[in-house]
């Protein structure tokens, strides 16, 4: 680490931008060829950025900026760096309590630009009002985008924004639009992206100057207030801008607009023909489970070192490659892979980045220990890792991994759930200390004192104390990558280092009364917590990230119900009958229904805060929904959810689909603000709009029949055709969509197709015997022949299973059909028997 008073926390994916920042203002802007071989003959575009990261000798407190692959710039969200150092800063409430200006930001709705409302600085919002008067006075724009939970987006804000100095530099010489990058992703697609482009690096707060038609002329992240180490300042930069624009406008206007025809170019490829070739599939299954393997952590789990971000993608597509391996016989294999998920996945969930008091994760860890992590939760994590954890559950019927996802999704039932059943998007990392304090620190809400634990735990303290590493020293110093300037000293980030049975054993007392008191303590801490200042909570509702939710909780419904009935939970789970999981799903998706669907015109829309916002929905909207509605049905509830899904994939294909040359843009392209469509394709924080989307095809695909069937499969062809380059060469970039591929390949899914009357006991016991056992190529399809309405609905999408339903409904039992390869088992009635058929290996694999 760079010896300073500020440690600076990043990953692989999150960059830092000091140095960047000035690199990219002080370029020398060339000719266009110069320039174009920046963009596109970069080695950056044929290597995969790898997980380890380095620091350079910089003057104190500044990061070298890390290589940012081209290839790889449709990444997932880049989320805030952390420095310690500038942890502390004074809340919003405090230093905009006078609210001596009140700018354009006060009548949105975003979090993010709430916080700005009263800034010196007259921000405009993104919107024609900000490029008109860019246009009519002839100045630049400066574009700021970041996000409510975004700490160096607080850092500027208090350094820079709230500046009078500063901002009467920006008002004389420039118009400043702030944007929200969650509301409006697909602005920050475009300029993070020019910016990663042309200089390496990217981040939040991102800081881009504009022509007036919005062609991007200079860019950088995070700034200082002041000029120092030879480094300028953001005053110096905004002279130097303007400067430049007085002297050199001509020049720099060329450049931009180069620039964004040339991403243009590189980022919306078409497909050279309509399907993969034949050995691909299974070809980059292999060689990214051979990248990851070789990235493996042994000692702490973990694909790459410190600092580690749970990527659920990468364990998917593990979990997925062994199980292909075990249908082929290949069981030794097939265990390797998995060990380093459950070693990963425990490790994970034993370290501090696992919030074991109130449940939930935080975003990422900055030591290889999963110790000290970055305390933002963000949405789309707890999501996707219940996801995995119910995986991992569904293969080893371990309580281990079902109990933490209980612990996810109690955590958002308490904490994220609003009154209409919407889930909201955040937690900041930052709270004060104390109620009245007048700064906020990172992690103050998480961390304990040993002197705190011992006066709320009385008695147990030291058995809870030996449990969790808790010392009067502080515990931060398992890494020194942890906490190397003492910002946590004398403080604890809760670790189990000791196996719960060995402890229990040591002292002599029965393990279930060892955990019983461990819930009881984490309870009381609980309590005690709940009355600190609580970190902001970004309560925007984002589509996407309702879409990744609302599947895991319709899966913890049914997948839930293979715990032994005498399993016991302690605090913070719940313990709760799974069945009450899959209403939260079906309020989430009817909020969305209600509040973000257009029923007239089938389009949604991006987000909901106070009222929907100005921003259309997106790809990774109306994909991940989907995603999610397929799961809520396929898991116990009705086809109404089905007939959306079907509505929505057609919106999806008419806004977003590139029928000529296949594969999906991340915008409609109706916006002529925006300057680019890009054909995402890495699988990161998040998985991208296209693997998912494949995937939903394939799904879609065994759920109807005839010539719809055909369709969605031909779009699922033609879309990961275009991504032919990136399966061969680039497989660990691209995890989810490598299962998406193999999952294509299939030449028969198999079909589980379940008759009877659902309001019977007996329903829901064969519905979760169809779900008890792991396996991604699989469609639940359930019927009750007494319903008119579903059977109209499969009358009219694929008569063969409304055929099967009349066929073998029984007015006393629930039926099964196990259905592969045109062909189907006899009929079961008994939910052992259905698991156990659908735990037999085929008898091919391709």
């Amino acid at each position: 680490m760079a010896t300073s008073a500020a440690c600076v926390r990043i990953s692989s994916f999150h960059y830092n931008n000091n140095n960047f920042s000035k690199l990219c203002f002080f370029h020398t802007l060339g000719n266009s060829s110069s320039m174009l071989e920046r963009l596109l003959c970069s080695s950056s575009l044929h290597h995969f950025l790898s997980h380890k990261t380095k620091l350079s000798s910089l003057p104190r407190n500044y990061l070298y900026p890390f290589r940012r692959p081209l290839a790889v710039i449709s990444h997932r969200p880049i989320h805030p760096y952390k420095v310690v150092a500038m942890a502390e800063r004074t809340p919003a409430s405090t230093s905009h309590a006078r609210n001596k200006h009140t700018n354009r930001l006060a009548a949105e709705h975003s979090p993010y630009l709430l916080q700005h409302a009263h800034n010196p600085v007259d921000w405009f919002p993104w919107g024609e009002e900000a490029f008109v008067e860019a246009r009519k006075r002839d100045v630049p724009i400066f574009l700021s985008i970041g996000y409510s939970t975004c700490h160096w987006c607080h850092v500027m804000e208090v350094e820079s924004f709230e500046d009078e100095g500063v901002a009467k530099l920006l008002n004389d010489w420039f118009v400043s639009i702030k944007v929200d990058r969650e509301e409006r992703p697909d602005v920050d697609k475009v300029y993070m992206t020019y910016v990663q482009a042309l200089y390496g690096g990217g981040g939040w707060p991102l800081s881009v100057f504009l022509s007036p038609d919005l062609k991007p002329l200079m860019g950088g992240t995070y700034f200082p207030p002041e000029d120092k180490y030879g480094r300028p300042g953001f005053k110096t930069i905004l002279r130097k801008v303007k400067d430049a624009w007085d002297k050199k406008r001509d020049m720099l206007a060329q450049s931009g607009a180069f620039a964004i025809e040339q991403l243009s170019e590189a980022l919306s490829a078409s497909a050279s023909s309509n399907k993969l070739p034949d050995e691909l599939p299974q070809n980059a299954l292999r060689l990214c489970a051979e990248q990851l393997s070789k990235s493996y952590d042994s000692r702490f789990g973990g694909f790459g070192s410190a600092p580690k971000f749970p990527r659920p993608v990468e364990i998917q597509m593990m979990l997925y490659h062994s199980k292909k391996l075990e249908d082929t016989g290949k069981s030794g294999e097939a265990s390797e892979g998995q060990k380093m998920v459950w070693f990963t996945l425990q490790c994970m969930a034993k370290g501090g980045i696992h919030d074991h008091v109130g449940g939930g994760f935080h975003r990422y860890s900055v030591d290889e220990r999963w110790h000290v992590p970055h305390f933002e939760k963000m949405l789309y994590d707890q999501g996707q890792l219940a996801n995995v954890y119910l995986d991992a559950f569904s293969l080893t019927k371990d309580v281990f991994y079902s109990y933490i996802c209980r612990d996810i999704l109690d955590y958002l039932r308490r904490d994220m759930i609003g009154p209409g059943g919407e889930i909201f998007s955040a937690e900041d990392a930052d709270s004060t200390e104390t109620e009245g304090a007048t700064r906020k620190k990172e992690g103050a809400f998480y961390v304990w004192t040993s002197k705190e634990v011992e006066d709320i735990l009385g008695e147990h303290a030291i058995l809870f104390k030996e449990h969790y590493y808790i010392k009067p020293t502080g515990n931060c110093d398992l890494s020194r990558t942890s906490d190397p300037h003492n910002e946590f000293k004398g403080k604890n980030v809760l670790i189990e280092l000791n196996d719960s049975c060995a402890s229990a054993s040591k002292l002599g007392m029965p393990l279930e009364k060892y955990l019983n008191i461990l819930g009881e303590c984490r309870r009381k801490l609980f309590d005690i917590r709940s009355k600190r200042p609580r970190p902001h909570l970004d309560d925007k509702v984002i589509v996407s990230w309702n879409g990744l939710v609302i599947s895991s909780f319709a899966r913890a419904s049914k997948i839930l119900k293979s715990e032994a009935e005498s399993t016991m939970f302690n605090f913070p789970v719940v313990g709760s009958d799974p069945k009450e999981y899959i209403e939260v799903a079906e309020r989430a998706a009817s909020f969305i229904r209600r509040h973000l669907y257009d029923e007239q015109t089938h389009r949604l829309q991006h987000s909901f805060r106070n009222g929907p916002s100005k921003a259309p929905g997106f790809l990774d909207d109306y994909a991940f929904l989907i995603s999610g509605l397929l799961d809520l049905y396929e898991f116990g509830s009705g086809t109404k959810w089905l007939v959306w899904a079907i509505e929505l994939q057609n919106t999806q294909d008419e806004l977003f689909l590139d029928r000529e040359g296949g594969g999906y843009f991340n915008t409609t392209g109706e916006d002529p603000s925006v300057l680019l469509r890009v054909k995402e394709d890495h699988d990161g924080a998040e998985p991208s709009g296209n693997s998912v989307s494949v995937i939903n095809l394939v799904r879609l695909a065994s759920i109807v029949a005839g010539s719809k069937s055909d369709y969605y499969r031909q779009n699922a062809e033609h879309s990961l055709a275009v991504f032919e380059t990136r399966l061969k060469d680039m497989a660990m970039a691209v995890p989810l969509m490598c299962c998406a591929a193999d999952m294509l390949s299939v030449p028969s899914r198999k079909h589980v197709v379940l008759v009877g009357h659902k309001s019977s006991v007996d329903f829901e016991s064969m519905l979760a015997a169809a779900h008890s056992s792991y396996d991604l190529n699989k469609t639940v399809i359930h019927i009750d022949p007494a319903d008119t309405e579903e059977m109209d609905f499969w009358e009219e999408h694929n008569n063969n299973n409304a055929s099967m339903a009349r066929n073998n409904f029984s007015a006393d039992k629930v039926v099964a059909l196990v259905c592969q390869n045109f062909s189907c088992s006899p009929s079961v009635t008994d939910p052992i028997t259905l698991e156990n058929l659908l735990l037999e290996k085929p008898s091919s694999t391709a």
